[in-house]
């Protein structure tokens, strides 16, 4: 009958630059296309060099070897009978363009270019390569004399044209096209084409995994057709993560599509495609028939060749599936996995070596080790030999088969607990438990005498002994002092990295591994050289709400128990020293700021792109019913004075996965300078002029009277914020000290904000008759303006002098104390008689 069409589509894990693997996977999945009865084979986007070779596209050895490739597939014999089109550079009148070349039966039939660049996150395609703007026209190409003395042509159509068979019609877009409001795949489908494939490169960004499935069922839905759509797979050399989700749309519905996060270097789908069912699908929409009538022509080659058979009637067609899309969870638990697996075997190590503290951060990064683990055991249960082939090479054991994912993670991973007076017996003993729920090879080790040489060292040159701030030191001597411990953790991370496998006599070494989240790096809460510098950091795209959520999963899915003691301990550095054994330092009173404050933060900045007026301007009204104009604008401060003073760490920042869309990461996808003036003199003045504005009522008062807020906005003349308490007693403040309450008459004060601690300290007097578990009415909160002065010894800016901070002076304003609990800071409240102290 002529009328059902066999069409392939593949998922390929390639390398950039290695044109040997690429064009064997290439070979193989023309190979498995034709197999499966497909008279159409479709391929990712430059499948031929790898998508991310960026500068090199400059080299004239990468067009040449990718048409010596081209030559290679034009000659095999498995590339006949099937039409097939592959991915590669393309010089054409001297100008470098991304393309798609067709080819069938040892003649190339079409070389297209892109006609629609991406530039976006971490994309640079116009530093390379040329968008082909010559809509519905062709050029002759004239083709390297290698490739002539196989097919015969001295040139082949160039341009934006397509394919006519004797019963089809067949046309391409390539990746950015699909996404863009000028998608070539509407006048394509007005003309008559009614296949239209898609090489693809698109890398996976946490929460987008529907994006590209949305677009296909809605680019067939609007105008009817088949698309193919055709994505990379794995790290193909850079920190992003191709997800390998290839897809099959028809129609408005998707038919077939491969499996995401799979450890296979080549996997195939196919569907079967009535095209009659294409014909009155559009033939139905009446009003597209009256655009296509009068749609401009695309020019046409004509190709002698069908992919259809007489005799189809036993072929099925192909209904549509629903597709379970992976969650937020299940993208960190999978995509970083493969990632690291991908990572490890093309980098020649044998393993990998974390400084695991019993932390969110580091346990998720040991976590995601183990999910790369069991993701081997199934691939080479499930018959995948190339998986088996690198884990024996990287294993050293030539016979060796991984049946247990504990077994093989004793082989692979090392972690290592560095201790020091200032850790707690509570997070070793939570890294110990996790290491023997994983199996991984662990040594805990004390490196108090490598710090203790260190400072021996700093004294007999300088004749000073520094101390800590809880010992009578300064900020300055405070700093150091924690930054020597974690740069030493450093050093010794590389060093049992190098000897580990020594140690266990085996060759090779071991990748480190880093633990710095998304939000540390944006707030630059971290030292610099310390061991978040690493090989590869898996987590370094994730916020640390997300990590925590996927913990919760892992425990579960992964079955391991002490994830849940993890999870409820107050994230902590143990930098500075213990209080009768107890943890005094943690994460968020260091920074001065939330986690969940961090991740909004970065998406106004980086998403929204918004300067510091910008963001108060939306967190004003967002945070209006928690913050004062005044408290808003604070913290919008506070944020920018450490995230430009830390911006030079990036520079340095570990390659990581990346995942989230605001990553600071300024290899590419985060572009701003790393030298800042920390002041934003011009910026913070705008903020202090629309808090004026605010405070003295001008477009407030009449937003609050008529939300019937029974709230008073008052002027006192002294940057002073005054508003009653709207609720009552009875309330307790949750945090890592645990829940106490504090009392009325609340004054809060807080010194310069230093490195990481913002402190306040709130005292209250009350008669002996007052409620002692009530809330106060108001409380008065002093703000430093030198905030970060001293947040690094090692940054490019010189430390202010105590004058300096006291000529600055602070601000101060009176707030109801339950506002002041309400910004999201966390607090620890200690009661004595009368007097309440609150850290935040």
């Amino acid at each position: 009958m002529g009328r059902k069409v066999v069409v392939a589509t593949c998922s390929l894990n390639q390398w950039a630059m290695d044109f040997q693997g690429n064009m064997e996977r290439i070979l193989d999945s023309i190979i498995q296309a034709k197999s499966a009865g497909a008279t159409y084979r479709s391929g990712p986007e430059l499948e031929i060099p790898g998508y991310s070779c960026a500068d090199h596209y400059y080299e004239s050895d990468t067009m040449l070897h990718s048409w010596e490739v081209v030559a290679e597939l034009l000659q095999h014999p498995s590339c006949t009978d099937i039409m097939i089109d592959v991915g590669l550079p393309v010089m054409h009148k001297n100008v470098t363009y991304n393309c798609r070349l067709v080819f069938l039966n040892r003649k190339i039939l079409l070389i297209r270019p892109k006609q629609i660049l991406c530039d976006d996150g971490n994309y640079r395609e116009t530093r390379y390569f040329t968008a082909w703007r010559k809509v519905r026209q062709v050029e002759d190409h004239y083709l390297p004399r290698m490739i002539f003395k196989i097919t015969g042509q001295i040139t082949v159509p160039f341009g934006d044209a397509v394919i006519a068979t004797r019963d089809t019609c067949i046309g391409y877009e390539i990746c950015e096209e699909l996404w863009n409001p000028e998608s070539c795949h509407i006048p394509m489908a007005l003309d008559g084409i009614e296949i239209i494939l898609n090489g693809s490169g698109s890398y996976t960004e946490i929460r987008k995994s529907h994006v590209s499935q949305d677009l296909i069922k809605s680019a067939t839905a609007r105008s009817g057709g088949c698309y193919v759509f055709a994505n990379l797979r794995g790290c193909d050399g850079d920190r992003v993560y191709f997800p390998g989700i290839s897809m099959i749309g028809l129609n408005g519905s998707i038919i077939a599509r491969t499996t995401p996060y799979s450890l296979s270097e080549v996997e195939i789908i196919t569907a079967t495609v009535d095209l009659e069912s294409i014909r009155c699908y559009r033939s139905l929409i009446r009003s597209r028939c009256l655009h296509a009538s009068q749609s401009q022509a695309y020019p046409r080659v004509q190709v002698n060749f069908a992919l259809s058979n007489d005799d189809d009637i036993f072929l099925p067609i192909c209904s549509p599936v629903e597709y379970k899309l992976p969650t937020p969870e299940e993208e960190i638990l999978y995509g970083p996995a493969c990632w690291l697996w991908d990572y490890l075997r093309r980098s020649g190590q044998g393993g990998f070596l974390l400084p695991l503290s019993g932390g969110v951060d580091s346990s998720s990064t040991a976590t995601i080790v183990y999910s790369m683990c069991n993701l081997v055991v199934k691939a080479v249960a499930s018959g995948e030999e190339k998986v088996l082939e690198d884990v024996r090479r990287i294993v050293s054991q030539a016979d060796y088969v991984p049946r247990d994912p504990r077994e093989l993670c004793g082989r692979l991973f090392h972690t290592v607990y560095m201790a020091t007076e200032n850790s707690s017996n509570e997070t070793k003993a939570r890294a110990k438990l996790l290491s023997q729920q994983i199996g991984s090879y662990h040594i805990p080790i004390g490196i108090d005498s490598m710090v203790s040489a260190a400072l021996g060292i700093f004294s007999a040159a300088t004749g000073h002994i520094p101390k800590f701030r809880v010992r009578g030191g300064t900020v300055r001597e405070n700093l150091a002092l924690q930054n020597v411990q974690a740069r030493l953790r450093m050093v010794l991370a590389y060093l049992f990295a190098q000897l580990m496998l020594w140690v266990r006599g085996r060759q090779g070494g071991l990748l480190v591994l880093g633990s710095a989240n998304v939000d540390e790096a944006l707030r630059g809460y971290m030292t610099k050289y310390d061991c978040s510098s690493a090989d590869i950091n898996p987590i370094g795209g994730f916020s640390k709400s997300d990590l925590k959520k996927f913990l919760h999963l892992a425990k579960e899915r992964l079955n391991l128990p002490v994830l849940g003691e993890i999870l409820g301990a107050p994230p902590t550095a143990e930098l500075e020293p213990l209080q009768e054994g107890k943890l005094a330092q943690t994460d968020e009173a260091d920074m001065g700021m939330t986690y969940d404050e961090l991740s909004l933060y970065g998406k106004l900045r980086k998403v929204e792109c918004c300067g510091p007026y910008s963001m108060f301007g939306k967190l004003v009204h967002l945070w209006s019913d928690q913050c004062t104009p005044k408290e808003v604008s604070e913290k919008v401060k506070v944020f920018f004075r450490f995230y430009s003073v830390n911006r030079h760490k990036m520079t340095v920042l570990t390659p990581a996965y990346h995942a989230e869309t605001y990553s600071p990461d300024d290899h590419r996808f985060d572009h701003r300078q790393f030298l800042y003036n920390y002041r934003w003199v011009w910026q913070f003045r705008a903020i202090d002029k629309a808090v004026e504005r605010l405070e003295t009522g001008r477009g407030r008062e009449d937003q609050v009277e008529r939300s019937g807020s029974n709230r008073s906005l008052k002027d006192s003349g002294s940057s002073s914020f005054t508003r009653p308490s709207s609720r009552s007693s009875n309330h307790s403040l949750s945090s890592s000290s645990g829940n106490e309450s504090y009392r009325r008459g609340v004054e809060v004060t807080a010194e310069p904000v230093t490195h990481r601690l913002i402190r306040q300290t709130v005292q209250t007097e009350a008669s002996p008759a007052t409620n002692p578990f009530s809330l106060p009415q108001h409380v008065t909160y002093t703000c430093s303006q030198s905030v970060a002065e001293d947040e690094a010894s090692h940054r490019h800016i010189g430390s202010s002098s105590e004058e300096e901070r006291k000529r600055r002076g602070s601000a101060s304003m009176v707030i109801p104390a339950q506002k002041a609990i309400r910004c999201g800071d966390k607090a620890s409240v200690t009661m004595q008689q009368h007097t309440t102290t609150i850290h935040l």
